[in-house]
């Protein structure tokens, strides 16, 4: 185990001079405590100067640090001095495994914000063994995905458990909210869909719910569990339900933590994440439209005339919404789960802000001090983790102080 409380900074956080590098900068000059640590850092001086200078009073003296993806030892070097490093710095695919791998051998704890399930996979593999090791915790899908689904499973089975409902069963998220497309996450899917197209093995990984699972074998056989649906109703309210964009990442997050954990959410739990659409007619309607919005999209972004028609009318990595845009942005996901008991039970998670940019501002700003400032009170585990399992309550009580709604009740 690597001994990191003489180290130089509590957090570095690299991709300062990106679009939601600059919020997440904006958050922690705002909210980090007085003494905290921090530095900035990516490849250039002149522009992470002027992200400080555009930040409030209490960055003035943040240290600016160079670093590129591609210059090993200056990514060796910024793990080495600090305890945790948040990124911002993706396509992860193209940019990340060099940090975590150098995380994980510095014993540095590590947050960023992917939702690409093939980087994911890579990193399991190449650094939980050494991340174990040094006691680091190398921790993926620190904003909107998947920190409300992961979080948000996590507190309702501790409800469960608190209530005596026994383990987590058919459980779903349906998702509400209103934000911009991050050009961040477009980037993502784009190197996705180029990775499939080099490499038509990694098909089987992408589509198996247990994909980022420690160990497939040891999953239980629940059936066939479609991560990806087409338009559906619920049984349990008569709502219209369409496929959530993030689902096929974040169901494979929340199952990771299940057997991270020991199966603390059940042998028997299945987890699948949708849209809300509305109820009758018109419910019917827009969760067809976001259907078909959706397969277009990923159809389009696969094919070479449609991908560059798109590229010229999506937003490019770095960009983003206006600041009243954001303040307008919402999320609410209602969490709902049938125990062993016999008990349903929910979970509803709701914030203010632009999902993907506000929201996942003040996610991942709080997963970085709460990796920082909250080690002596953390789970005793160390690898490639999740939210949850590297976090867990810490993180969701981090996240009601900051505004957002963890709420659980009985149904």
């Amino acid at each position: 185990m690597q001994d990191t409380s003489s180290r130089q900074y509590d957090l570095v956080l690299f991709g300062a001079t990106g679009f939601v590098g600059k919020l997440t900068a904006g958050y922690l000059a705002e909210h980090a405590p007085n003494g905290t640590r921090i530095a900035l850092a990516g490849r250039s001086k002149s522009k992470l100067e002027a992200v400080r200078a555009s930040l409030p009073a209490a960055a003035s003296d943040w240290t600016l640090l160079e670093a590129d993806s591609f210059d090993t030892e200056s990514i060796k070097a910024l793990a080495a001095d600090t305890r945790v490093v948040v990124t911002t710095v993706g396509p992860y695919a193209k940019y990340g495994l060099p940090l975590v791998e150098a995380c994980a051998d510095a014993g540095t704890h590590y947050a960023d914000l992917t939702g690409e399930v093939l980087f994911m996979r890579r990193a399991i593999d190449l650094a939980d063994d050494r991340a174990k090791a040094t006691g680091a915790k190398i921790v993926h899908t620190c904003g909107f995905d998947s920190i409300p689904s992961d979080i948000g499973v996590h507190t309702l089975a501790a409800y469960a458990k608190e209530i005596g409902a026994g383990d987590l069963e058919d459980t779903k998220l349906v998702m509400s909210m209103g934000g911009g497309v991050s050009g961040g996450t477009i980037d993502s899917m784009r190197t996705q869909l180029a990775e499939v197209k080099a490499d038509r093995s990694v098909i089987k990984t992408i589509a198996s719910p247990y994909s980022l699972t420690p160990d497939r074998s040891a999953e239980p056989d629940l059936g066939r569990q479609r991560d990806v649906t087409g338009v559906s109703r619920n049984p349990d309210t008569g709502e219209w339900l369409a496929p959530f964009v993030m689902a096929a990442c974040n169901t494979r997050v929340v199952r990771r933590s299940n057997a991270l954990s020991g199966y603390a959410y059940g042998r028997g739990f299945k987890y699948q994440e949708y849209m809300r659409g509305g109820s009758g007619p018109k419910g019917a309607i827009t969760s067809g439209v976001v259907t078909g919005v959706l397969g277009g999209l990923f159809a389009g972004l696969a094919f070479g005339p449609t991908a560059k028609l798109l590229d010229r009318v999506l937003p490019k990595p770095g960009e983003g919404p206006s600041e009243a845009s954001r303040d307008k942005g919402f999320f609410k996901a209602d969490i709902t789960a049938k125990t062993s008991g016999g008990k349903t039970i929910r979970c509803r998670v709701k914030a203010s802000g632009d999902p993907g940019y506000k929201a996942t501002a003040v996610m991942l700003g709080e997963a970085g001090l709460c990796l920082a400032l909250d080690q002596a009170e953390l789970p005793d585990v160390a690898g490639v983790l999740t939210p949850a399992t590297a976090m867990g309550s810490l993180l969701k009580d981090r996240l009601v102080a900051a505004g957002q709604t963890y709420e659980t009740s009985t149904l």
